[in-house]
């Protein structure tokens, strides 16, 4: 069985994940009327544009690496299962879907959802890096678990 992916592919998963969250939070930030949303927003735009970065040097030390599997494939059926269920792993797609965001409150809850969709993608990625790059994504994680703590701690204040 061939891979579905190859590890810097998954990686190239990453950063458009994060162009789309940067694109996401760009779009709903121009159109949130609570003063702590839009804040919220421009720093999670400013943040994405960081991991992109990160994303972008790590890319350089996993080309041709291969995870160990259980079976032939196993790992990369996997992720390709995350990719194809995460809403931002197709160009374009952050911009279209802040659109959807009828209301300040809807546009927090989706970035609760566009965050734990990326948490675990991120988790399933530190398969694919090479032990030295498993840091720097374990950072990404932590700072998307500090992204959806502050998402909920907005939606909070909204009641």
């Amino acid at each position: 069985m061939s891979n579905v992916f190859a590890g810097s592919e998954i990686v190239e998963i990453g950063i458009e994940i994060e162009k789309n969250g940067r694109d996401f939070y760009e779009e709903l930030a121009g159109k949130t009327k609570d003063r702590k949303a839009k804040d919220m927003f421009v720093y999670l735009a400013e943040q994405e544009r960081l991991h992109i970065d990160t994303f972008k040097n790590i890319l350089d030390a996993v080309h041709k690496y291969e995870p160990p599997e259980s079976y032939p494939g196993e790992y990369f059926a996997y992720m390709k299962a995350l990719a194809d269920e995460h809403i931002f792993t197709k160009r374009g797609k952050g911009r279209e879907i802040a659109k959807g965001a009828t209301n300040d409150r809807k546009a927090i809850e989706l970035g609760i959802t566009f965050e734990k969709e990326s948490i675990l993608f991120y988790q399933g990625m530190k398969k694919v890096v090479p032990e030295g790059q498993v840091g720097p994504v374990d950072e990404l994680i932590s700072q998307e678990n500090s992204h959806l703590f502050k998402l909920y701690s907005v939606k909070e204040s909204m009641k």
